[in-house]
């Protein structure tokens, strides 16, 4: 099971990337194993000495009491604090922001992978879609002369 937050690639570059575990709920576990989340307006914000996942949608497991749960709730990421003290610094030092990129499954844990990223402007997006289309193109020419 891995599920891929598509867009930031595109909205930004990114720089180091961290495995983090994350504090869920039984129900939680079973719906991201079968793979029922969206990480597309998900975000990751510092709030005081901790970190914390917010918008990230998990849908609610089918076989569980659903009354309860909120698919949007906020969620701890759990990082030793060492690595917490770097992420911090480095944010603050280059203007960098956290972005969540992908869920996966590390034997029977779920783990997310969070990156440092900037934010890329308009002529830059536009700039790796042209890179793209070009790489693209040559691959089938390349195919048509084999």
């Amino acid at each position: 099971m891995k599920i891929i937050n598509k867009s930031v690639g595109y909205d930004y570059e990114l720089y180091d990337k961290f495995e983090t575990g994350v504090e869920l709920t039984g129900a939680e576990v079973k719906s991201l194993f079968l793979g029922h989340a969206t990480l597309g307006e998900a975000y990751v914000k510092f709030v005081g000495n901790e970190l914390f996942l917010l918008n990230a949608h998990i849908h609610p497991y089918s076989y569980a009491d659903t009354t309860k749960i909120d698919p949007k709730r906020t969620r701890k990421l759990l990082l030793h604090k060492k690595e917490l003290i770097s992420l911090q610094s480095k944010m603050q030092q280059k203007n960098l922001v956290l972005i969540p990129v992908s869920w996966y499954n590390k034997g029977h844990q779920i783990k997310l992978e969070i990156a440092l990223a900037k934010g890329k402007k308009k002529w830059e997006k536009r700039e790796a879609i042209k890179k793209a289309d070009l790489i693209r193109e040559t691959q089938e020419i390349l195919k048509l002369k084999i």
